[in-house]
């Protein structure tokens, strides 16, 4: 029988140590970028050339391609592996394999008996695909499981880590981003500096925030602005204009760029675009903005083309998009965390800030929006005023 010999990617100390461990069952909560992915695709090839029947399980099946990649990049460089690519499944040339499989589809998870499964991102995954499909495929056969991950807040993941700490079999590892030494010091000091302290904690740290969430903090410390009615002598401002979309509401939110607060909200809807407009132009006649920040997407474009033909306003038009709106959300997000917005108390853009809220995407991105079945136009709003400050550090993970 002719003896195969396969040089796998080398690892760091922390990768090493944790491929090393005899535990049946690893958890690995990590910062981005320490190298989950590359670890975890390093034993579960190792354990497919080895005859091993394994699954990689990622949350949706864009998250689950990433993992695909990796794999089928090192798997080619194997003299006799049969990729399958509608399959996303690599057979070795014994009788082990790696499929990739995603938790979407929770029904698609049952059946086989497995060696070895990773669960991929798996914070992001419902408890039911590790307990009621993926643990019994492991019964039969003793397999074992690596569980890799950022933090999600204390949801099930973190249940599961506290649960380890006393379970024989099984080993945790809290590792943050620093611990991998291809990224430098310099790197991790720009994320500290520049992201939010709970997207730092989480994201960098790999800390299980409690209230990792929440996108707005200190919001009721921060409201304490005094409202202005009109413009005072020798102060700057700026505009944001969020415009209603199906049921939702307009909304002029004007901050005062030479104290660094929102001093003006006004809200409304079922409105048409002509006495919008008026509004915006009364609003503007009263507090002489240096520029006008508005929402380009849908409704705004009309809007916009409209007051350039009939009034010289200087209006800065926006492009939303899910990267340009998580760079204005985290801008405004890092200014509340720091310190540098007071805002007027107004309950109903307290109560949006406070609500609001991220999603992660199958990307990796994070979506950032208001809970279903409430609003967020005072907050973008707010967000696009922010914009004309001049202070919009952001950084991103996603």
């Amino acid at each position: 029988m002719a003896i195969l010999t396969i040089t796998l990617p080398r690892l760091h100390k922390w990768q090493q140590e944790i491929a090393q461990s005899p535990a049946r069952f690893k958890i690995i909560a990590a910062g981005r970028r320490f190298g989950k992915t590359r670890l975890a695709t390093v034993l579960a090839v190792s354990e497919a050339l080895r005859e091993g029947r394994v699954w990689w399980v990622a949350p949706t099946y864009p998250m689950a391609t990433i993992g695909w990649r990796l794999i089928k990049s090192l798997c080619q460089q194997i003299p006799g592996v049969n990729i399958r690519e509608s399959e996303r499944r690599a057979e070795m040339p014994g009788l082990g394999f790696i499929e990739t499989k995603s938790a979407d589809r929770p029904d698609a998870l049952r059946g086989e008996g497995l060696d070895f499964v990773v669960l991929d991102e798996c914070a992001f995954l419902k408890e039911d695909a590790w307990s009621q499909s993926l643990r019994p495929a492991l019964a039969d056969r003793q397999g074992r499981a690596v569980f890799i991950s950022t933090p999600k807040g204390r949801n099930w993941f973190w249940k599961l880590y506290q649960r380890a700490q006393d379970l024989p079999d099984w080993e945790t590892w809290q590792l943050p981003t620093s611990e991998n030494p291809y990224i430098s010091a310099e790197e991790i000091e720009e994320m500290r500096r520049l992201l939010p302290e709970r997207v730092y904690l989480q994201e960098v740290e790999a800390q299980f925030v409690e209230d990792a969430g929440t996108v707005f903090r200190h919001v009721a410390e921060m409201s304490t602005a005094t409202p202005q009615k009109e413009r005072i002598p020798d102060h700057e401002y700026v505009i944001g204009v969020d415009l209603a979309k199906h049921q939702d509401w307009s909304v002029l939110a004007v901050v005062d760029l030479t104290t660094h607060e929102l001093v003006y909200l006004d809200r409304f809807n079922q409105v048409d675009y002509m006495v919008q407009a008026r509004r915006l132009e009364a609003l503007a006649e009263r507090f002489q903005p240096s520029v006008i920040i508005i929402e380009r997407n849908s409704a705004g474009e009309p809007f916009i083309e409209m007051l350039q033909r009939e009034k010289d306003l200087p209006i800065q038009p926006f492009t939303t998009t899910n990267a340009t709106k998580a760079q204005a959300v985290e801008a405004l997000s890092l200014a509340f965390e720091r310190g540098d917005i007071r805002i007027i108390p107004d309950p109903i853009l307290i109560g949006e800030l406070q609500a609001f809220e991220a999603e992660r995407l199958p990307s990796g991105m994070l979506r950032y929006g208001a809970p279903a079945g409430m609003h967020d136009d005072c907050v973008m709003a707010l967000a696009l005023a922010w914009q004309g400050t001049g202070t919009n550090e952001s950084l991103f993970l996603w």
